[in-house]
């Protein structure tokens, strides 16, 4: 069995990995922003692109410091720096397509390569400093292409960039590889419950983004009758999205984990997730902004496209993850993402209050639905099963 750095230890979340999340969280509300100005195709592309770029570098940082291990000065160092240059490349989200693609593109650039040439260079395993060898191979053909699209006008930057997400995120879903050279995930050994920790305490905080982000859009309506009901809707979808995971959906991820014979492919798969559930708070936040400002008037394509098709991408990330790893656990998600689906297509013809009170009844039905089964799933994963 191969050795992590580490191997064998559990540690616990730091307070400076927590510090350093709240600058990547704060892209929640950026990435809404953005969005929210640019409600078109074309926007949603733009902010689909930068939402790849902000968590791929937060997936790349938030491993280097489980295998160089946070407790290091030299990974607290590389923390401290990528924290910098994220919190600046994050502000520029809202302006990277307008008169600002350097200065979100070259902190995002250095992030590239600085956490690569670290655990490169510093790994305490060779199994580890080969994986980041391959990861820089990857970050050379991204990074010409983010510069391009820099360089670009604004018309064609969206192709360079859409290529270099393509190519980060390709990365990081298959583990960085190259013909003949995979990384050895099963035989690896590594912190697996830090990493599951980082990620929970990470859907904690992109939640809470999402919170301030809508709280905004209230503080910026009407006080009404109407609005307060919308928004008090609103947040009822939040907290039931919230319980999805966190009323025993979180025990199944940590007890199979713990079970599997191979942790480190359950936990990349955690990470993937990611992706699919942060699109989604970024969709309903400015889905919610926009039936909170518009309670009682038409509805829209662009409100049931994002008030309905971000609970349907967070769900279906969920059940993504719960299929692969489990079998179990998934089927009522799926249902109720099509349930938002039929609500959606109705929702082009409903005004915005009816809407969100629709969205609220699919999604607590499914948190009554799913706290049954995770607790029945949960009973079959026992420390003596393997997976």
């Amino acid at each position: 069995m191969t050795a992590g750095s580490g191997a064998g230890l559990r540690r616990a979340v730091s307070p400076l990995e927590l510090f350093f999340d709240l600058v990547f969280v704060f892209a929640v509300g950026q990435l809404a922003e953005h969005l929210h100005a640019e409600l078109s195709w074309r926007g949603a592309a733009e902010t689909a692109v930068m939402l790849v770029a902000v968590l791929s570098t937060w997936v790349l940082t938030s491993f280097d410091a489980t295998f160089l291990d946070i407790a290091r000065s030299r990974t607290r160092g590389l923390v401290l720096v990528v924290m910098g240059l994220g919190l600046f490349m994050n502000a520029q989200v809202p302006h990277a397509f307008g008169d600002r693609p350097w200065a979100f593109a070259v902190p995002l650039v250095a992030i590239l390569v600085l956490t690569g040439t670290t655990a490169a260079v510093s790994a305490s395993v060779a199994v580890l400093r080969s994986h980041y060898h391959r990861v820089l191979v990857w970050a050379a053909v991204s990074i010409p292409l983010w510069l391009a699209g820099a360089a670009a006008e604004h018309g064609p930057r969206l192709l360079w960039w859409a290529a270099a997400a393509a190519v980060d995120l390709a990365g990081t879903w298959l583990r960085h590889p190259l013909p003949g050279r995979v990384f050895p995930s099963r035989y690896f050994v590594f912190d697996a419950e830090h990493m599951v920790e980082r990620i929970r305490l990470f859907l904690i905080l992109q939640l809470g983004e999402t919170v301030l982000t809508i709280g905004s859009s209230i503080s910026s309506a009407a006080v009404d009758a109407p609005t307060v009901a919308a928004a008090f809707g609103v947040f009822v979808a939040l907290v039931c999205l919230w319980a999805t995971y966190f009323l025993g959906g979180e025990e199944i991820v940590t007890r199979q984990i713990a079970t599997t014979t191979d942790p480190m492919r359950s936990v990349h798969r955690a990470v993937n997730g990611t992706y699919g559930t942060l699109t989604g708070l970024v969709a309903l936040a400015v889905g919610a902004g926009l039936a909170i400002g518009h309670t009682t008037g038409p509805g829209s394509v662009q409100l049931s496209l994002l008030l309905f098709g971000g609970p349907i991408l967070y769900l279906v990330a969920q059940a993504w993850w719960y299929y692969v790893t489990t079998g179990r656990a998934w089927a009522a998600r799926l249902l109720a993402c099509g349930a938002c689906a039929a609500a959606g297509l109705a929702a082009v013809r409903l005004p915005p209050l009816l809407s969100v009170l629709i969205l609220d009844v699919i999604l607590v039905v499914l948190v009554v639905v799913l706290t049954r089964v995770h607790r029945q799933v949960a009973e079959t994963l026992n420390p003596d099963d393997g997976a």
